[in-house]
């Protein structure tokens, strides 16, 4: 595991170095190689793009602080838009798969409003998948900190009643991340399997890489058994190779499976894969509130925090 990551994700809870970084007028053009922008106008030609080379797409509007109800109301909003602008942007055929999705935190929707706020969640969650329906658009419920796991869990399961192509993000990190797709595969839902992006305690989560990267193969073997399409949320280069292999051993074919990796993150291995006939599908954020999430991205991988100070040091 990258040593750096504990500080650089204490970080992205300073609110001094907030301010200190989002003030920086050099930071706009690195946050741009991982944010599509700060709006749905910036965000449109990206997703055409993608859209046209062959990948598929899932956005997410960074909201994930909301503090009162009208900011979760606010993000209803601009994810009733999103989804709109998405369909419109979508000219393929009609698929199983639809090529175009939205990623919602259910934070961003009202989760951690109070003792209300799981319900307050659940509903903002069903106004948006019942938008999504008439759209032909897909949803997916980001996984966020292990405080949250039991509720965005109860939450997908009971939309999912209705509507059953509901997906949500397992973090294999943590410690119940097994128990959770094997329940998940059992009931068909679709699962996005990532790692995780979250400091978190280690009676909780896992800490070494060695461990998490071994439960995130269990975890991917338990989906690719009989999980309904599931979802490979990985950059790793080992982790592509096991779904590529483990696909082949349960008979899976390409459209039976998906890679996603995020935008901005190696663009060349996701053309290679859609070139070799395999699904992939690239996650999107855009949205003021980036700055949480530029600070996940840097933590995750060395590569992208050598790459944002060598442009920091470049353009100083």
């Amino acid at each position: 595991m990258n040593p750096l990551r504990p500080a650089i994700l204490a970080a992205a809870d300073s609110p001094r170095l907030k301010q200190a970084v989002t003030r920086t007028p050099i930071t706009a053009a690195v946050v741009r190689r991982f944010v599509a922008g700060e709006n749905r106008a910036e965000l449109a030609p990206v997703v055409r793009e993608l859209l046209d080379s062959g990948r598929m797409v899932s956005v997410d509007f960074l909201g994930e602080y909301t503090t009162d109800p009208a900011m979760a109301d606010a993000a209803v909003a601009e994810y009733i838009s999103l989804i709109d602008q998405l369909a419109e942007l979508d000219r393929s055929p009609d698929t199983e798969v639809p090529p175009v999705e939205v990623s919602v935190k259910l934070s961003a929707l009202g989760q951690s409003l109070g003792a209300d706020g799981p319900a307050i969640a659940g509903e903002n969650l069903h106004k948006l998948c019942a938008k999504a329906v008439e759209s032909r658009v897909w949803v997916t419920v980001d996984a966020e900190d292990h405080t949250t796991t039991f509720d965005t869990l109860a939450a997908v399961e009971q939309a999912r009643a209705e509507f059953p192509w509901l997906a949500v993000a397992m973090q294999t990190y943590l410690r119940t991340a097994e128990d959770n797709c094997r329940a998940a595969a059992a009931s068909d839902t679709r699962v996005r399997l990532c790692k995780g992006a979250y400091q978190e305690p280690e009676t909780v989560a896992y800490r070494k890489r060695a461990e998490v990267d071994a439960s995130y193969l269990r975890c991917l073997d338990v989906l690719m058994r009989g999980a309904w399409h599931p979802m490979i949320a990985s950059h790793d280069p080992a982790m592509v190779v096991a779904a590529l292999t483990l696909a082949a051993e349960h008979r899976r074919s390409p459209g039976d499976f998906e890679f996603q990796m995020l935008y901005g993150i190696r663009d060349a291995e996701q053309r290679r894969l859609v070139d070799d006939g395999h699904a992939l599908r690239v996650y999107i954020p855009y949205g003021t509130q980036w700055y949480g999430y530029l600070m996940r991205r840097l933590a995750e991988r060395p590569a992208n925090l050598g790459f944002f100070l060598r442009a920091l040091a470049g353009r100083s």
